[in-house]
């Protein structure tokens, strides 16, 4: 029996897992403008990475708004969303969505990111839902696997990681 599911039913999840303490790996995905964003353009302050399999689905829209939301509480954080929709997706999404503290990215071109933290289902080409919180030297101090994909990560384990980071 697989340990992650979606609704349910087995999945596989392809990359290398990270774990607390590890230095964060580097990554290519793209913004809204198709320019590409590494690890290195995130920032140099604490940042959370949130992975979803598709910002079209419920739980990745709620997901997304609820850190949106969170966001306006956290001092020198910056929330990034990571997913393969394509770009002009995302942007749509956002915009629809009233999206603006969240960076929405995309890893739709070569799974750069989901390779790199051990996310990317097999069985569907998408990411798998997880969180990673990132301090100020680049270094995990929060890594979550959602096992199950219809279900939401830990906020609260997230916001406090990214609290204490700071």
């Amino acid at each position: 029996m697989s340990q992650f599911t979606l609704q349910g039913k087995p999945i596989t999840l392809l990359g290398n897992r990270v774990k607390k303490g590890d230095q964060a790996p580097d990554f290519t995905v793209l913004a809204h403008d198709q320019k590409p964003v590494s690890l290195r353009d995130t920032g140099g302050g604490v940042r959370i990475f949130c992975a979803v399999p598709s910002l079209d689905t419920p739980v990745c829209d709620q997901q997304t708004r609820r850190f949106n939301e969170e966001a306006a509480s956290l001092d020198d954080v910056t929330i990034w969303t990571v997913s393969v929709d394509l770009p002009f997706a995302q942007n749509r999404w956002c915009g629809a969505a009233g999206i603006e503290k969240v960076q929405t990215v995309s890893d739709h071109r070569d799974l750069s990111f989901g390779n790199a933290y051990g996310v990317v289902i097999k069985e569907l080409r998408l990411l798998a839902r997880s969180v990673f919180v990132v301090d100020r030297s680049d270094r995990l101090v929060h890594v979550e696997y959602v096992a199950e994909m219809s279900q939401y990560p830990d906020f609260e384990a997230v916001l406090e990681a990214a609290a204490k980071a700071g």
